[in-house]
């Protein structure tokens, strides 16, 4: 008789891990739950908090991604009109003590930007094409079956879809389900309690307005204003990305006291307000599509459960993704730590098999070491912002962001520094990298080329910019479109 796995959610994180499972144990069954009614397409959904703004995902989750599944996901994604950036010049972007980055002639990892909608689908496509084992459905889950040793399933809701019935047995039960897991309370209902569990919060609001790209616009780069962590004021930044359908998707963001507004008026303000007016003026000419979609509170803070941690834990229960570790959405690192966790659940099972003693509790190691690095890297900056709630910068805190400012000052005309930058943030190396003799050296002797003031924007992308500035258009109509 077949194994059987219950995977909880179908985001991301769900879908990678379905994915990892089946590759793993090409027999086993799995069902994928999800409480939505899932899209017809690359549709916006209420499960999704952050759905609708800006999302990055990183050569080391891509990287993941393509072990997990067997077509190729960014050859998918690249069809459907997502865009590929290259770090080292495919982007503009401005650091936080007024200097740009240099661009490179040497290309550097590259990231894939889209919709989240867009990644989901294409995930969920490829799944469903390519794993006859794998399988969909709508049903929210309320428990969990078995007890403190070992979990045996999940109790389902009145809601589930017709044949699954109250109670769901498994060999392996995966939780993704997200910012929302019910986790901790699926854990008391077997016993389990205590699990350490850290917030932090920097109060960040995002908000994003989708424009059609200007005629001639198409190819200009990624541009991004950083947020500055150490002048003691609110973060405040932007982005402006190209996605799919010849858009750009426009992301402004604010820690507690610097949120961007809701108005359109107000929200072209907050980008020409900014260190530098570039996101401002390219977004002045531009034709708005949609209004400005707001989120802040819990969707947008730093959330660990430390479930790794634990002093008891049940056999065949993993965790993966959000529901393990949520990260301030700033920093795109949430897609990429599910797919290398999910990475990591394929492995262990390929080595000692579904039913193997210890292989949660190796799963859920493998999987936090890839959230240490994200979680450094968004902790590290949210602690620093007036007003954060959770956590207080201690004197480690401090000395890690002198040393991070340093190296970010030297990237902007040192390669050297710009890698190692590029490596931790694209989770292709762990944090440690930034330590290494040549990015070390780099940042105590600071950037090797002068400082750049304004951005390095080749002759065309000058024209473009000039042209969009001259065209200014009051941004508070908008024609509804079909690629909205």
């Amino acid at each position: 008789m077949p194994h059987k796995a219950v995977v909880i959610g179908a985001g991301t994180a769900g879908l990678v891990a379905a994915a990892a499972l089946s590759l793993a144990e090409p027999t086993l069954q799995v069902h994928v739950l999800d409480r939505d009614e899932l899209p017809q397409g690359p549709d916006n959904r209420r499960g999704v908090p952050q759905g609708r703004h800006a999302h990055l995902l990183m050569a080391g989750g891509l990287s993941a991604m393509e072990a997990l599944f067997p077509l190729s996901v960014r050859d998918r994604l690249l069809k459907a009109g997502a865009h590929e950036i290259a770090l080292g010049n495919g982007m503009l972007a401005l650091t936080p003590d007024g200097g740009w980055f240099h661009r490179w002639k040497r290309s550097g990892p590259h990231m894939i930007t889209c919709t989240r909608a867009l990644t989901d689908w294409v995930l969920r496509q490829i799944l469903l094409e390519t794993r006859a084992n794998v399988s969909v459905h709508q049903a929210s889950v309320e428990g969990f079956l078995g007890d403190a040793r070992q979990v045996r399933g999940v109790r389902l809701g009145q809601e589930a879809e017709h044949g699954l019935g109250r109670e769901l047995a498994a060999d392996i039960v995966v939780d993704a389900s997200g910012r929302g897991s019910g986790s901790l309370a699926w854990l008391a209902g077997i016993g389990i309690t205590g699990v350490e569990e850290k917030k932090i919060d920097s109060g960040l609001t995002n908000a994003t307005r989708i424009y059609r790209t200007p005629p001639g616009a198409e190819s200009f780069p990624l541009t991004l204003v950083q947020a500055n962590p150490y002048d003691g004021r609110p973060g405040r930044s932007a982005m402006v990305l190209p996605i799919e359908g010849n858009r750009w998707m426009v992301s402004a963001a604010g820690t507690r006291g610097g949120e961007p507004p809701r108005d359109p008026e107000g929200f072209l303000r907050y980008a020409l307000d900014l260190p530098h007016p570039i996101i401002g003026h390219l977004i002045s000419g531009a034709e708005p599509l949609t209004d400005v979609a707001v989120s802040r509170g819990n969707s947008t803070d730093n959330n660990r459960r430390y479930f790794e941690k634990a002093g008891q834990w049940p056999e065949r229960l993993i965790v993966l993704g959000d529901a393990l570790a949520t990260f301030n959405p700033a920093y795109g690192q949430g897609m990429s730590v599910a797919a290398l966790g999910a990475q990591v659940l394929a492995q262990e099972v390929q080595r000692h098999g579904l039913t193997g003693t210890g292989l949660s509790r190796r799963v859920l190691r493998g999987a936090a070491r890839h959230v240490d690095t994200a979680w450094s890297t968004a902790v590290g900056v949210d602690v620093l912002y007036p007003g954060v709630l959770g956590a207080q910068p201690n004197a480690a805190d401090r000395a890690a962001a002198w040393y991070t400012n340093r190296l970010t000052r030297a990237a902007t005309g040192t390669y050297e520094a710009a890698s190692a930058l590029w490596d931790v943030t694209s989770l292709t190396a762990p944090a440690t990298r930034a330590l290494r003799p040549r990015a070390l050296l780099a940042a105590l002797t600071g950037p090797a080329l002068p400082r750049t003031l304004e951005p390095p924007l080749q002759p065309s992308e000058r024209r473009i910019l000039d042209q969009l500035t001259g065209a200014a258009r009051r941004p508070t109509e908008y024609r509804p479109s079909h690629t909205s």
